[in-house]
């Protein structure tokens, strides 16, 4: 059976652990799996005094695709996740335990990490990197929360205020358009852009740099980092968001939006409806009825195509 992540310790006396996801096949969606074994790798990491930096990479062309949520709508074997989903609170409970808490795990592990980020880093693989104290892109990255545009309030943590500064952050939430490996770099979204073909080379340096640092120094300045953020509203306004995001995720619009994206072939076939202006759901709002009925009997919706192999199948289901 593939790990699904991959542990290998690098550097002097082994001081830089890599944890890389290794889901490529489905450009690394999350799934309980590879969440439950990232959480596992901290808490060792955490008892290794040895461990003085952790890199988080993705395997193959993308670093993370966002959550894959195939379990829980049904195109896979329900396990406990999707059955806890059955209602609005459960949904809330399972959300808040395998997404944000071990999210914050990731933000609170109390050595430096850094994100080695190629390819696409989209929604929930956005807020799984900005939870990482360093991110180094590719140039072949970018960056997208495409899921405003089909009824999401984006996901669970609302990383893009702090990344990017909020009239930024509303551009780039509001259009869910990409962003560029050297526009985040600009932004203060990344901190370096390095050719693809250096990625790791460029980590490894960075990483082996940071490792010099007595490790109980580099714990209490990243602490004080943080309580910073903390201290300027940052992880109450998380907190605040969480609870948006499942208000919006329930609304009679999202439902229908979602039972109309499940509808379709792919998320190609979805992104192509929107971009020609036939938004999902559109057609629910309420009209006043014509005052003659049509001569021109209604054109019956196409039947759906063959599922596109290509993109992952999770994509079609977001929020």
């Amino acid at each position: 059976m593939t790990e699904v992540l991959i542990r290998e310790r690098r550097g002097a006396g082994g001081a830089v652990l890599w944890l890389t996801m290794n889901r490529p096949e489905v450009r690394n969606a999350q799934d309980s799996a590879l969440i439950d074994a990232l959480s596992a790798a901290l808490r060792d990491a955490d008892d290794d005094d040895d461990v003085r930096v952790v890199v988080l990479a993705g395997a193959g062309d993308h670093w993370s695709a966002g959550h894959d949520l195939k379990a829980i709508v049904g195109e896979a074997e329900p396990d406990r996740w999707r059955l806890m989903r059955a209602t609005p609170e459960g949904k809330m409970l399972h959300e808040q335990r395998m997404y944000v808490d071990r999210c914050l795990e990731l933000y609170h592990f109390r050595k430096p990490t850094i994100a080695a980020v190629q390819g696409a880093c989209v929604a929930a693989g956005l807020m799984l990197a900005t939870m990482c104290d360093l991110i180094v892109a590719a140039d072949d990255a970018f960056f997208s929360n495409p899921v405003l545009r089909m009824s999401g309030a984006g996901v669970e943590l609302l990383v893009e205020p702090w990344e990017l500064g909020v009239r930024k952050a509303k551009e780039f939430l509001l259009t869910g358009d990409a962003m560029p490996a050297t526009e985040a770099e600009r932004q203060g979204l990344v901190n370096r852009v390095v050719p693809r073909a250096s990625l790791v080379e460029a980590v490894t340096e960075l990483a082996d740099k940071v490792a010099r640092v007595p490790p109980i120094t580099a714990q209490m300045v990243k602490g004080s980092l943080n309580q910073t953020s903390a201290l300027q509203g940052k992880e109450n306004a998380w907190r605040h968001h969480f609870f948006v995001h499942h208000f919006t995720h329930n609304t009679a619009t999202a439902q229908r939006m979602l039972e109309e994206r499940q509808a379709k072939s792919s998320m190609r076939e979805v992104l192509a409806d929107r971009d020609r202006g036939d938004v999902p759901g559109a057609a629910a709002v309420p009209t006043p009825a014509p005052a003659v009925e049509p001569t021109t009997p209604p054109v019956p919706p196409p039947a759906p195509a063959e599922r596109d192999p290509v993109v992952p199948v999770l994509d079609r289901h977001i929020p």
